[in-house]
């Protein structure tokens, strides 16, 4: 699910937005009138939507742009008017008087391009320390050294264990050394 964040300064209209996106299958995390309720609401959050009108009682949408950690993206509802000013600066935008198909559409919008990113960084391979990186290297040395294994022949075979018991490559290369070293 997409963590989603209200924050409009009438408590009235955030939980109508709220109620509106429940009922079409959205899961509303939190409802707020302030920015700094938003910002301690998603310090255990790491991604989301943050649905936003112009002017908070502490803070206006911009400021709490800026402050949002990276991951989540901010629809701010506002005047035309004020929509103009906005062009440009990573900020989805709707106007008011807000029309619900048009809210309906653009979470949906942000919520799929949110999965897409969370995909993609599951399918990114995990960077390894160097001392990662140097366990995998001395297992593949003792491999070629004692089984007369060429590196890419060391390298598999350590990838095939690594699979075959469910354990990650850095996990693998330390059995390897702890078996030829003992």
């Amino acid at each position: 699910m997409i963590n989603i964040i209200v924050v409009l300064p009438k408590p009235e209209d955030a939980k109508g937005v709220r109620g509106l996106l429940m009922k079409n299958g959205f899961q509303v995390n939190a409802v707020c009138t302030t920015g700094s309720q938003v910002l301690s609401r998603i310090d255990d959050l790491n991604d989301g939507i943050v649905i936003c009108g112009y002017r908070l009682s502490d803070m206006m949408y911009s400021e709490l742009h800026d402050c949002l950690p990276r991951g989540f993206e901010m629809l701010l509802l506002a005047s035309s008017g004020v929509l103009n000013e906005c062009v440009g600066n990573d900020i989805i935008c709707l106007s008011m008087p807000l029309k619900v198909h048009d809210l309906l559409n653009t979470v949906a919008m942000m919520s799929q391009a949110i999965e897409r990113r969370r995909r993609r960084a599951r399918l990114r391979p995990r960077q390894r320390s160097p001392e990662e990186a140097a366990l995998i290297k001395e297992a593949k040395e003792i491999l070629m050294n004692r089984n007369n294994m060429s590196e890419e022949e060391a390298y598999r075979y350590i990838q095939k264990c690594s699979m075959d018991s469910g354990t990650n490559m850095v996990e693998t290369a330390e059995m390897v050394l702890a078996m030829m070293r003992g």
